[in-house]
């Protein structure tokens, strides 16, 4: 602990967003960065408690009080160690990640957490300008090789300890670029894709082989790929959407949120497409159905493309402003969250439920509305009921669907080898990470669900020391 009375004197100071009239303009990251003196002195109030709270509610275990001591210190290039041991791309997390680590500080009884993750991103990026984060080459290697299947946040990490390990590593990709969600579900204004090629660099100086277009399944024969490998690790995530199926969804102008934001993405790295294929909110009234981060992105996405205007809806109730009685610190609060998307201009509603889209010559122009209520049954479960007479019919001339992902995509892989499914339909795994194919091992959101970034790191790194125990009986 640099300063042990650091909480005491210190407040929290966040470095804030771009002012929002310049940032509405562009698709670079809204976040700024704080000098050098005021990052430290947020170092400086880590109370390096008896009891380290943020270590426990960090999916990766992250050692916090550890490298906040390095920052204190100015000693970048150890800060970027400690992290490192234990999350392969801080530099991911630092700019995206919800931080369940604050909201479990002990400075959070007070609202006032250290600003961990913000830290972090710095840790990272001063390690990266000073030149201390260079590539690794491995020189013994064990002559064991391994198939890791898709290449985001999850693959890569089971890919990077791997490679590490001395085991030859392929990453096979049935996108055009690697990078998985990180690639085209989340929007440059929050992650810029540079910070993703800058990693894939140094991957590629350390041996490890990137395959672009090549869908396992369907035009890569896995029957060949378990031939050639010695194992082979699924890390397909999660990208089946929750639909609406409900009358008018067969209308012009309604899409699944992850469609908008990738070809979004592929538009900031340069990519053209046509009028037809443009998905475009410009002069647009629009609706984004589902309250989370995903419904964030795209709200963010509408404002820069110059919507007329932006609704988001969600079905579930508006959560409170504060931790309610039932639940306490330091568990993940069941809050109100409030992005910078939202900040941007948009309309937000809750306890909406959809009834039906209505359209003028095929294309969708409204969307019709009830309000509900939640009230718990007789075995306290909370269940939705209709208010009578709330009906409402509101514009909408784009309709996004962000509502959700069920389970990983089954038709073509997962079908084919014929996997053992979870009742909801994630690839069931042990303990270890092996599917029902004991060659074949699972990570990310694709065993789990749709999670976390950070948890997908933490699930590629457990199942990468699995593969590897299990390559070197």
């Amino acid at each position: 602990m640099g300063n042990p009375k650091g909480f005491l004197e210190i407040k929290r100071k966040e470095a804030g967003y771009r002012p929002v009239r310049d940032r509405i303009g562009d698709f670079g990251e809204v976040e700024q960065t704080l000098n050098l003196e005021d990052r430290i002195d947020q170092a400086a109030r880590c109370m390096d408690c008896g009891i380290p709270f943020c270590h426990w509610a960090c999916p990766t275990a992250s050692k916090i009080p550890e490298w906040q001591d390095a920052i204190y210190r100015e000693n970048w290039e150890e800060a970027a160690q400690i992290l490192q041991s234990t999350n392969s791309f801080p530099e991911f997390t630092g700019r995206v990640c919800p931080a369940p680590c604050e909201k479990s500080c002990v400075l959070s009884l007070h609202n006032s957490p250290v600003t961990i993750r913000e830290n972090e991103a710095s840790v990272i990026e001063k390690s990266f300008d000073y030149g201390y984060i260079k590539a690794r080459p491995v020189s013994n290697r064990t002559g064991k090789k391994v198939a890791v299947i898709g290449s985001g946040p999850a693959g890569l990490s089971v890919a990077d300890l791997l490679n590490q390990a001395g085991h030859k590593v392929t990453v096979f990709e049935r996108d055009d670029a690697i990078g998985g969600l990180l690639r085209y579900g989340i929007p440059d204004f929050k992650l810029d894709k540079h910070v993703i090629d800058r990693r894939l660099e140094l991957f590629v100086e350390e041996g490890i082989e990137f395959r672009t277009k090549q869908d396992v399944g369907v035009n890569v024969s896995f029957s060949d790929l378990e031939k050639e490998y010695d194992a082979i690790c699924l890390a397909i995530g999660a990208m089946k959407p929750r639909d609406l199926p409900i009358e008018g969804r067969d209308l012009n102008g309604i899409y699944f949120a992850m469609d908008f934001l990738k070809q979004q993405n592929k538009v900031v790295r340069g990519d053209e497409f046509s009028k037809e294929e443009r998905i475009s909110a410009k002069g647009k009234n629009v609706v984004v159905i589902g309250g989370g981060d995903t419904g964030s992105d795209c709200v963010g996405t509408s404002v820069r493309q110059k919507a007329k205007s932006v609704l988001q809806i969600e079905l579930l109730p508006k959560p409170p402003e504060e931790r309610e009685e039932n639940n306490p610190w330091p568990y993940w609060p069941d809050t109100l969250r409030t992005s910078s998307s939202h900040l941007e201009g948009c309309k937000r509603r809750w306890s909406l439920s959809s009834k039906q889209f209505n359209g003028v010559d095929g294309n969708v122009s409204e969307l019709e509305i009830v309000q509900v209520e939640w009230k718990r049954d007789s075995q306290a479960e909370f269940k939705m009921k209709e208010v009578p007479g709330s009906e409402e019919k509101i514009e909408a001339d784009l309709v996004l669907l962000a509502m959700g992902f069920v389970h990983p995509i089954h038709e073509g892989l997962v079908t084919e080898l014929g996997l053992e499914l979870d009742p909801r339909g994630n690839i069931k795994t042990n303990k270890q990470g092996q599917t029902s194919n004991p060659k074949v091992f699972c990570c990310g959101d694709a065993t789990s669900g749709a999670s976390l970034v950070v948890r997908a790191i933490d699930s590629g790194r457990k199942t990468a020391s699995s593969i590897h125990k299990q390559l070197m009986k």
